[in-house]
Parts: structure tokens; sequence; C-alpha cells
């Protein structure tokens, strides 16, 4: 089967710096598998992706591929959304009450013999 390329026309979306292209891929069960070739895009860009992936333990197609899964997420904003809401409460609910530095609980813990192995 040969792939399905998708120009987007001019002065629409990512013309002129990608092309989508569709390809019968068996190894996804047979199913039409998207590939997103981006153009003018800076070396440093690509440098401090490398680099991104190298840290996260992937190839900078995978890396790629984890930035662009999370960036179409519609629910991320939600989700956002939702625990900004919940820290919201939660400040409101403990307003005016003593809290107890972190710094201080940790030598607690370390006192009793618990150690962190971050």
């Amino acid at each position: 089967m040969a792939p399905i390329v998708i120009r987007c026309p001019p002065g629409k979306g990512l013309a002129g710096i990608a092309t989508i292209r569709y390809q019968f891929d068996s190894s996804f069960e047979g199913r039409l598998m998207a590939a997103i070739n981006v153009r003018q895009l800076d070396d440093d860009v690509v440098d401090r992706l490398k680099r991104r992936a190298s840290s996260n333990n992937r190839s900078l197609e995978g890396e790629v591929r984890h930035i662009l899964e999370h960036a179409a997420d519609d629910d991320m904003a939600a989700k956002r959304a939702a625990f900004l809401a919940a820290s919201d409460r939660l400040r409101e609910k403990t307003r005016g009450r003593r809290q107890t530095p972190a710094e201080v609980l940790i030598r607690e813990d370390r006192d009793r013999g618990y150690r962190d192995d971050f």
C-alpha cells in the first residue's frame, strides 16, 4: 500500500513546516500509522530534545512521541484545572493553621532511622 500524504495548504496550520504521512504498518495490528516530518527545526532544539530524551531513558523519537501525546491530551487542561481547584480548597481549609516546616519533619524521620534513597 502506498503512503497517503497530507500536505497543509498555504496559510493553514503547519503549511511549509510539516508533512503528515499515513502508512500501513503491520507491526501495529495492521493500522494506518501517521508519520510527521517537521522541517526548519533549530539544531539547538534538537540537541535539547536529545538531552531530554536521554534523561528520560527514551530515544529522540520516543521523547517527541511522548511530548506530542501529552500535548494532544484534551483532558490535560481539565486535569490541571481540577488539581488547582482541589489545591485551592485544601489551602482554604488549612488557612491560619500552624504548619510544621518540611525540614523539621524530615529531621524527625531521619532521627528515627528512616532514610530516603532518592
